[in-house]
């Protein structure tokens, strides 16, 4: 299906509500390289960034061009051509339980300027966004987020944690299996292409990814226009015994202090299709010389790595933190979109202050893991667990990464009958852990 995002119209309730402030709230021209570039500097500086270098802005520009790119001006301010406050959003592929996709409305570089506080901009701007995405059928949206307070009032809940990994390389050694295939470096752009098709492969295994398109991906081989940075950029592949690519990782070695044996090796990115591909990678890592330590960030919280050595105390799980955050806009096609893990009836009685998932759901999941989804009118079935939730809640609990026990016993969700919550826990737990490897 395809969505025409990036030129529907402005929400004509916030337009409204911003106006009667004297802001103006509208989509940026993305074919304007000079309103883009004013975009671009004020989302920087939105996130305490310096302003964009020409490389910068030319490695960005035609691959956001075309996202949905709006923002809020104040005709008042001395520099009234840049904005105050920016969103970017698009329609993208998030992979669910079940190794398929359902589309996603994806939301990116939400800023406000300190100058425009507490003004209900950002409150503007994302329920703008979120009409937006219903008046279009896209049944989810997404984000990754710098604070953890804002995004619930929302309707949005944390449904995939990362943490940063860091391993004292001297301490331990491998006790992992043995790779029969080969390794070697490659210069970034010889994984453009293939490299690209793997992640697009490899994506669909694994609940909570999303897909890598154009600036997401490329900047992950050093593509960001940033030459200094891309020259210490190493990139060592993986090819199974019959030379078929398998995995890949990019990575850092940095020196640290004044001893030359003690370097640390910061990993980029890490992907493998295969459990002999992820255990070559790391391998490679773990024993390279002159290194002391690996610092891993944003990885997932269940790494095979931590039991292929043989001291899992030379590792330090640090920074476990809610990465992705799932917003549910339409109940029945977001619940029907993915595979469950035991079959089921459950009666869904759900709450959404801005009202697109407010009602009573009966979800009905097949033996073969698959649903349906009803509005229910009349009583619930006898047999079918119930609870009553938040569409957050909801959100927290789609891909299967967080518990529904666990969201019972803090109070979040209420069982409208006795050991609900263990059914559906049964039913939405998902057997590979949710994970996104990359901020958007």
């Amino acid at each position: 299906m395809s969505y025409e995002y990036a030129k529907a119209p402005i929400d004509a309730l916030s337009a409204e509500r911003l106006a009667a402030q004297g802001l103006d709230f509208a989509l940026v021209d993305t074919a304007d390289s000079e309103a883009l570039t004013s975009w671009l500097q004020a989302e920087s500086r939105g996130f305490h960034g310096g302003r964009l270098p020409q490389a910068k802005l030319d490695a960005q520009l035609s691959h956001v061009a075309h996202r949905r790119t709006t923002g809020v001006w104040d005709p008042d301010a001395p520099d009234a051509a840049s904005p105050v406050a920016t969103v970017s959003t698009w329609v993208t592929n998030l992979t669910v339980p079940g190794e398929t996709s359902i589309p996603a409305w994806a939301v990116s570089a939400v800023t406000v300027s300190p100058t425009h506080r507490r003004r209900g901009i950002a409150r503007a701007l994302l329920e703008a966004e979120l009409r937006t995405a219903v008046s279009l059928d896209v049944p989810v949206a997404i984000l990754t987020v710098t604070e953890a307070t804002i995004y619930g009032r929302y309707g949005f809940g944390a449904s995939v944690m990362s943490a940063d990994w860091t391993i004292d390389t001297k301490r331990t050694r491998w006790i992992g299996t043995e790779a029969s295939g080969s390794l070697s470096f490659v210069e970034p752009h010889s994984l453009l292409t293939e490299g690209y098709d793997l992640v697009e492969r490899v994506r669909l295994l694994t609940p909570g990814q999303v897909e890598f398109a154009d600036f997401l991906w490329e900047r992950l081989l050093g593509f960001d226009g940033d030459p200094e940075s891309a020259q210490t950029l190493r990139v060592v592949r993986y090819d199974d015994e019959d030379g078929e690519l398998q995995g890949f990782a990019t990575f850092r070695v940095v020196e640290v202090g004044d001893d030359f044996t003690k370097h640390r090796l910061d990993l980029r990115f890490l992907v493998s299709a295969t459990d002999e591909a992820y255990s070559a990678l790391w391998r490679f890592m773990l024993e390279m010389d002159l290194v002391s330590s690996i610092s891993a960030p944003l990885r997932t919280i269940d790494e095979p790595v931590l039991w292929q050595l043989s001291d899992p105390r030379a590792v330090q799980r640090v920074g476990v933190r809610e990465h992705l955050w799932t917003r549910i806009l339409n109940v029945p096609v977001a619940l029907s979109a993915r595979r469950y893990s035991a079959p089921g009836t459950f009666v869904l009685d759900v709450s959404d202050d801005l009202g697109f998932a407010d009602g009573l759901f009966l979800l009905t999941i097949a033996a073969d893991g698959r649903a349906s989804v009803d509005t229910l009118d009349g009583e619930a079935p006898d047999a079918a667990a119930a609870l009553s939730l938040t569409v957050d809640d909801l959100g927290s609990l789609y891909l299967g990464g967080v518990s529904p026990i666990t969201l019972a016993r803090a109070g979040r969700i209420t069982e409208l009958r006795p050991g609900s919550a263990v059914a559906l826990e049964a039913s939405l737990r998902s057997p590979v852990t949710p994970w996104l490897s990359i901020w958007f």
